[in-house]
């Protein structure tokens, strides 16, 4: 088991998976696996990752799933239509987490890999206000920021401006998802 965690944004999404998740649950978590998945699964989570596919055309996979749980960690921001991948949610839980928008940084882009770029970088209430939209009530919610080592204005406004949201929700019952 990690005693020390690779990105410090592993620690907190764990903690706060942990406090709102059983282990006895199953885990559907979107995007294929990747070495947050190896930390789940050694702290007891039975979890199953979508396999590659472009969730932004289709989402039978995650409509096939009988995992009572979707958590969704940097996934988000990836697609063109979020909205679509929250209403195709069959399960009743969601746990999420997204970038936040900078004021002070422009949003991510690679300059190799046309896959890994964020179309979307959230502010708390537009995340807050898809979610609703889309069928789900959001329970709890923790931000963190993401210090870099670096020299320099925006290396310094990184130690006091949150980077990262999470959420736990529930599907709102008489949504019609």
């Amino acid at each position: 088991m990690y005693k020390y965690f690779p990105k410090k944004r592993y620690k907190h999404t764990l903690e706060f998976l942990q406090s709102h998740i059983s282990s006895s649950e199953g885990i559907l978590d979107l995007g294929v696996e990747n070495p947050f998945t190896k930390i789940m699964r050694e702290h007891g989570f039975k979890v199953e990752n979508t396999k590659g596919e472009d969730l932004d055309i289709d989402t039978s996979f995650i409509e096939k799933s009988s995992a009572t749980v979707v958590t969704a960690f940097e996934i988000f921001e990836h697609l063109l239509s979020p909205f679509t991948v929250l209403k195709s949610i069959k399960a009743d839980k969601l746990v999420a987490s997204v970038p936040l928008k900078l004021w002070f940084s422009s949003a991510y882009r690679s300059k190799t890999d046309m896959w890994d770029r964020h179309y979307h970088e959230f502010e708390d209430w537009q995340f807050d206000w898809l979610l609703e939209k889309s069928g789900w009530k959001i329970i709890d919610r923790k931000k963190w920021t993401n210090p870099t080592k670096k020299i320099g204005i925006r290396p310094l406004l990184r130690w006091f401006t949150p980077r990262y949201y999470i959420i736990y929700a529930e599907r709102i019952k008489n949504s019609d998802h």
